[in-house]
């Protein structure tokens, strides 16, 4: 009996210690096909992918302004914002009580005019990075913005992330390898190398700026409001752009050649980052800044599609094998969502109790099932033994 109950108690513990490691790896879900490729995974994948093309937009437009010898990064940027002053802060304006623009300037204002500079800086020191190393370093070092975006993450928004994250992550830091060997097989390493480490350094930089922003960005557009976002980057990033763009391209641009088609350029890029700054924070909303930043490593896979036709690049089959796996990573962090520690620590505490009162449930059926055959085996000891006393009685009269 005593070997039964502790057979049972072993099977128990087993089962309890592979639901933990369920419940660690996959949030205690069975994955089946309906529950990965839901309609918010497939809305999320394809609003990521919009915004990629819409970089590749912002890119080929770049190549063609390069080429007209046409090199104003901060006139780009300026404009793009001056549009996000022109529609969001003027939303912003016109709005009531404490969501209006004084009540927000009067107590957050230094706030966004920090994380304006940052996302102003972000762009001009990846444009710069162009001047000084080569694309291969870029697309690479780029990358690095991930890595920085999760801790950040972890630390100031308290998320947490599953071993299927880190996983996920580094699929697509494999697709990103694919991708760089083919530009190398197709002769593709272009840019500078007069100063590698500079340029590098100003890559690393950069990521981690673009990290401080996408951070600030998931807490305002999940906590607070999209326009409010937009709004506040719109009017800070205006003026730090508007001054920086008066210091280091005053030179550069009353030289352009204007015409038709550098006017429709500048027009081009301005509405692809316009709609870059408009539509990431719905997707950063739905699943997070670190999904987003995943999902845009394929907006160099897509000025490359663009460059076959427009540039007469070289095509590689690599291409091919870097889209699919970086999407299939972008996939597998998508299928178990994140978590905060606050909910972790509920969820653990729920679990624990629950698990607890069906290790006590389990137990105790265990011991009232023993209870019950021993009283049964009792009974019948002693009713044989009463039977046997009463024939020996009967057999003496």
């Amino acid at each position: 009996m005593d070997r039964e109950v502790g057979e049972n108690s072993f099977e128990h513990g087993r089962l309890r210690a592979l639901r933990r490691w369920g419940r660690f790896l996959f949030d205690s879900r069975t994955l089946k096909f309906k529950d990965v490729f839901t309609w918010q995974l497939c809305k999320t994948i394809a609003m990521g992918q919009a915004l990629s093309m819409l970089i590749c937009g912002t890119a080929v437009t770049c190549q063609y302004l390069a080429d007209a010898g046409v090199e104003t990064p901060m006139l780009q940027s300026f404009l793009n914002y001056t549009l996000l002053l022109l529609t969001y802060t003027f939303v912003l304006a016109f709005r009531r009580g404490e969501n209006n623009i004084v009540q927000i300037l009067k107590t957050k204002w230094w706030k966004y005019f920090l994380m304006a500079l940052t996302d102003v800086e972000a762009n001009y020191t990846i444009v710069k990075a162009y001047q000084f190393t080569t694309l291969t370093s870029i697309q690479l070092l780029d990358c690095f913005v991930i890595p920085v975006l999760m801790v950040l993450s972890w630390i100031f928004l308290k998320t947490r992330y599953r071993p299927l994250h880190f996983i996920a992550v580094a699929v697509c830091m494999l697709g990103v390898g694919a991708m760089v060997g083919a530009d190398l097989l197709a002769g593709r390493d272009q840019g500078s190398s007069s100063h590698v480490l500079l340029g590098d350094g100003l890559v690393l930089v950069s990521a981690a700026l673009y990290a401080v922003s996408n951070v600030c960005q998931e807490y305002t557009v999940k906590n607070l409001s999209r326009v409010e976002f937009l709004g506040m980057m719109g009017l800070f990033a205006t003026l730090i752009s508007g001054v920086q763009m008066a210091i280091l391209e005053s030179r550069a641009i009353p030289v352009i050649s204007w015409n038709w088609t550098i006017c429709l350029l500048f027009v081009a890029y301005t509405l692809c980052m316009y709609g870059l700054y408009s539509f990431m924070p719905v997707v950063v909303n739905m699943s997070s800044a670190t999904a987003v930043n995943l999902s845009l490593l394929t907006a160099d896979l897509f000025s490359l599609f663009c460059g076959m036709f427009l540039f007469h690049y070289n095509f590689s089959g690599l291409y091919i094998v870097s889209f699919v796996v970086i999407t299939l990573g972008f996939i597998m962090f998508n299928i178990v969502p994140t978590y905060t520690a606050d909910q972790s620590n509920a969820t653990n505490d729920r679990v624990y109790h629950l698990a607890s009162s069906a290790d006590v449930q389990q137990d105790g059926d265990i011991v009232v099932d023993w209870l019950q055959k021993e009283g049964q085996e009792n009974e019948d000891r002693i009713g044989s033994r009463h039977r046997a006393h009463c024939n020996g009685f009967c057999s003496q009269i």
